[in-house]
């Protein structure tokens, strides 16, 4: 029998064990929550991981850059005869030969490369005069690789493979193809395999960005995103190096792809998967454990209660199990299809502008080697003010005032080319010749400033489960432009000042483009496509 005490007793006792069952629910939230209020934004952890997730932007540099140095063309000089009877003997041919004429109209036996037939494929296949439009073909089918391969491994990334299982590929393939490439019979042997090669690099740099960003706060995403690409400076700068203590471009290419081997065995292993890919597959224990590696590395611990969950669950249950991680998901939303069309338009134009204002280098009379160091160097300093600038000023304004500041520097330097043409042997002709080299630094300094900001603008536009696909396509846009940039540098035999014109052009356009761009300072990453949809309306590009 109870006594009247009891019932209240009872009622107190049930409303704690109610009060009880409230504290044993986790808290669930996502990722960037997780990492700004426990694991830490960029604590030892995260740093560890950047740094060795971007280095593979290094031997991307490797694979791309080394182009230059094995298909370039030496110097040449004429032949003398082993013998006095021999230069008797064939006196005419020789005579034909000078110093300052063409090759092209000379007697072959009359002159030589400097260093032999093996120092270059020019040299080795006799790439000049008629056979000359064959290196354009090269550097076109490598860029025409990587902009296949970006799509491929774009969507292999999101999908199956993760982030860190394409890295893995694209390093193995690299490596043998480095290998094979060092052993071509002949020239078509040769264009294949730099096409193939051009095909896994075009999915290195983009795992690796997104695999060293991901796990990342995002007040911190941004600088650090950005400062990826002085990985890739720093590849440009080592390229002549390893050309000079190589001596041919058979060598050239063992030794620029032993890095990637290295990586594949001796760094990756020490890389994580990204948590965000985690989440969106589903393997939320995954995901937990590397948030707990960071928490624990950054000297943090995760509450007992707090687990991982996608953004606005509530909103799209179903989402992260329909979406396929493609572009057909991109284009089926407004925003992101909005979003896609400008970003692989102004991508174009960055392509366009870079590699065609990188491309000059060469044309310079200074040597090739100190001509390529101090075009990587040169880059370092447009990394730096832009990344102090980017979270002060945002991401869209400071890539509509690069691509302008490029845009408009290479305009005059268009200006500046046709005023020096005209000049002649004029006093003015050197002065306008420095104007020309300023706008072109400028210029080079503008884009390469563009470049540094458009991978993380273009990740921070685009959910988790489309991400890596969104910025596969942007980089195969800029990659159509970096084969098209070729083309526009050889139009200085129409017209001097219209390489200066079309690129600067290109700049100024990608720049009113950037307007119609959404800031994306401080927001969050979203998982999925029903997040953002419910974040960020479609009457908001």
């Amino acid at each position: 029998m109870k006594r009247p005490g009891d019932e209240l007793g009872d009622l107190q006792d049930e409303l704690l064990s109610k009060n009880d069952e409230k504290l044993d629910v986790p808290e669930r939230i996502g990722i960037d929550e997780m990492l700004e209020r426990w694991a830490g934004e960029f604590g030892r952890w995260q740093i560890k991981h950047f740094v060795l997730s971007s280095l593979a932007w290094t031997l991307e540099a490797f694979h791309t850059m080394v182009m230059i140095f094995a298909d370039y063309e030496p110097h040449w000089h004429c032949n003398g005869g082993e013998t006095p009877e021999d230069f008797l003997s064939m006196k005419p041919r020789f005579e034909s030969c000078s110093p300052t004429g063409s090759i092209c109209s000379m007697d072959r036996t009359s002159w030589d490369w400097d260093g032999g037939h093996g120092v270059s494929t020019v040299s080795e296949w006799d790439l000049v005069c008629g056979e000359k439009y064959k290196v354009g073909i090269l550097q076109s089918a490598f860029f025409l690789g990587c902009l296949l391969g970006a799509g491929i491994f774009g969507h292999l990334s999101d999908s199956s493979l993760g982030r860190k299982g394409v890295l893995r590929l694209v390093c193995i393939c690299n490596a043998i193809l480095g290998f094979l490439t060092a052993m071509s019979p002949n020239f078509w042997v040769y264009l294949i395999l730099r096409l193939l090669t051009g095909i896994s690099s075009g999915g290195l740099g983009l795992s690796s960005f997104v695999l060293a960003t991901e796990a990342v706060g995002p007040s911190k995403r941004g600088p650090v995103g950005m400062s990826t690409f002085y990985f890739f400076s720093l590849g440009i700068a080592l390229v002549p190096a390893l050309s000079y203590f190589s001596g041919n471009w058979r060598y050239l290419y063992v030794v620029s792809s032993i890095p990637s081997a290295l990586y594949c065995f001796f760094v990756l292993p020490f890389v994580s998967e990204s948590p965000r890919w985690y989440l969106v597959k589903g393997r939320l224990q995954e995901a937990m454990g590397v948030m707990r590696s960071i928490a624990a590395k950054n000297g943090k611990s995760l509450p007992a209660g707090v687990s991982l969950t996608l953004e606005s669950d509530e909103h799209d249950a179903a989402d992260s199990e329909d979406s396929s991680g493609s572009l057909v998901d991109v284009f089926r939303s407004p925003v992101t299809r909005t979003r896609m069309v400008l970003m692989a338009f102004i991508w174009l134009a960055c392509g366009v502008g870079y590699y065609g204002l990188s491309l000059n280098v060469v044309n310079l009379s200074t040597s090739l080697y100190l001509s390529v160091f101090l075009n990587g160097i040169a880059e370092m300093p447009a990394f730096a003010l832009t990344a102090v600038m980017l979270e002060k000023f945002g991401r869209r304004v400071i890539l509509i005032s690069t691509m302008l500041l490029s845009g408009v520097a290479s305009v005059l330097g268009g200006l500046t080319s046709a005023l020096l043409h005209g000049q002649g042997s004029n006093p003015m002709g050197g002065f306008l010749s420095g104007v020309q080299l300023a706008c072109g630094v400028v210029g080079i300094f503008g884009m390469a400033g563009t470049y540094n900001l458009i991978y993380i603008y273009t990740c921070e536009l685009f959910p988790t489960v489309v991400r890596n696909a969104a910025l596969g396509l942007a980089s195969e846009a800029g990659q159509i432009g970096a084969i098209i940039a070729p083309l526009v540098v050889v139009m200085v035999t129409v017209n001097p000042s219209l390489p200066f014109a079309i690129i600067g052009l290109s700049g100024i356009v990608g720049g009113f483009l950037a307007f119609k761009l959404p800031e994306t300072l401080h927001r969050p990453l979203y998982e999925t496509m029903g997040a953002l949809e419910h974040a960020e309306p479609t009457t908001c590009v």
